[in-house]
């Protein structure tokens, strides 16, 4: 065991745990963040997506010693109930999700490509997502929100 400090969403936390531990048990299980979700346990899905200095990581094979001390944003970062961010409004709007599974990875790579390039076609959403893994079928939703996302000005 170790006592490991975490910058996410903001706050510096300090929690007591296995080095190893792969990053997304310790946001999951020690700071009750529920945004990213366990999918693979292999990095292939993105359902565990979180940023990591304006970068998306997959935190499911990530040890949290590897974290130091760059920035952590999950998906309860970006907005709230109240003051949703601008993707999370545009997905609502567009009832871009079915099971929503996916949907942490998939907000969460978008946010990182949005803040690269602003104004995204649609083959630069489609090659940002192309390792998120949904089978629901809600693909032509969701190019409308990220496309919807990016004509809202931050």
């Amino acid at each position: 065991m170790a006592r490991i400090s975490l910058s996410v969403n903001g706050k510096s936390h300090v929690v007591d745990t296995d080095p190893t531990t792969p990053l997304l048990y310790v946001l999951r299980d020690d700071l009750q963040l529920n945004g990213p979700r366990f999918g693979c346990g292999l990095s292939q899905c993105g359902a565990c997506t979180v940023i990591l200095d304006n970068k998306s990581v997959r935190s499911c094979s990530l040890p949290v010693s590897a974290v130091g001390s760059r920035i952590i944003t999950t998906l309860e970062g970006l907005g709230s109930v109240a003051h949703p961010h601008r993707l999370q409004k545009a997905f609502i709007n567009e009832q871009a999700a079915q099971c929503g599974f996916c949907m942490n990875g998939i907000i969460m790579t978008a946010k990182v490509l949005l803040d690269k390039t602003p104004n995204p076609t649609d083959a630069d959403i489609k090659q940002a997502l192309n390792g998120i893994l949904c089978r629901c079928g809600s693909h032509v939703r969701v190019l409308l929100a990220i496309k919807r996302a990016a004509s809202v000005k931050a």
